[in-house]
């Protein structure tokens, strides 16, 4: 097993079988020691939340995979934090795809003089590259056709996915009387035909999520999910 990347909030161990291990961090991203999903730098740890973040990870990409929808998941053991997952080949440096149900975070920042706090979007997608340097900018799905990133078939392939997604992992928190204000996924192309996946990760880490108008943290959001 080689440690082949370590990012903010996981380790990516390369294995002898061609797959690849994930080793979930007690990280999460945010801006001076407050919690934020769409921040791009790690802003502080919590005790357990890589354990938890695994938890939930399972349990979606489970439920996905029983709704047919293409993942890298292959395994996971939340105990010792890791999952093993199929090779995937991103799109450039990488994309991030966010569904977005109510006007918070960065799209209230960018668009605060015409969207209110906490306003409905209806399942609005948007783009953004993962690039530290320029703060994960927004891109357009012209702009991704022109650089070669994603052409006009491939973006649909991912908006349609991603709305999928979205409204199962909002379905399943509206049972526990949770409301899903957003959420972000990674793709990536799986397999010798290259089909589009999800891969990452599907954690309290990169969502809002919100009970009685009250935002609710990563550890307590894979409790309130998973206890029965």
């Amino acid at each position: 097993m080689k440690l082949v990347y370590s990012g903010k909030t996981k380790d990516v161990f390369a294995l002898e079988d061609g797959h690849y291990l994930l080793k979930f961090k007690d990280d999460v991203t945010g801006t001076d020691g407050v919690f934020d999903p769409g921040a791009n730098t790690v802003g502080l740890t919590i005790e357990g939340v890589g354990k938890a973040g695994l938890r939930l990870t399972k349990f979606f990409f489970e439920k996905l995979e029983l709704a047919g929808i293409p993942t890298h998941y292959i395994a996971a053991d939340p105990e010792a934090a890791t999952m093993t997952v199929k090779p995937a080949t991103v799109f450039g440096k990488g994309l991030e795809v966010i569904c977005r149900y109510r006007a918070v975070g960065s799209f209230l920042r960018r668009y605060g003089m015409y969207a209110a706090e906490a306003q409905p979007l209806d399942a609005f997608v948007e783009v953004t590259l993962k690039d530290d340097e320029r703060e994960d900018p927004p891109i357009t799905k012209d702009a991704l056709a022109m650089l070669g990133l994603l052409s006009e078939e491939e973006y649909e392939q991912v908006k349609t996915l991603t709305k999928q997604i979205g409204n199962i992992v909002k379905a399943e928190l509206a049972k526990k009387n949770i409301e899903l204000y957003d959420i972000k996924f990674e793709f990536g192309r799986i397999g010798a035909d290259k089909q589009i996946a999800l891969i990452d990760e599907i954690s309290g880490g990169n969502m809002r999520a919100y009970k009685d108008g009250k935002y609710i943290e990563p550890l307590v959001l894979e409790k309130l999910i998973l206890e029965d």
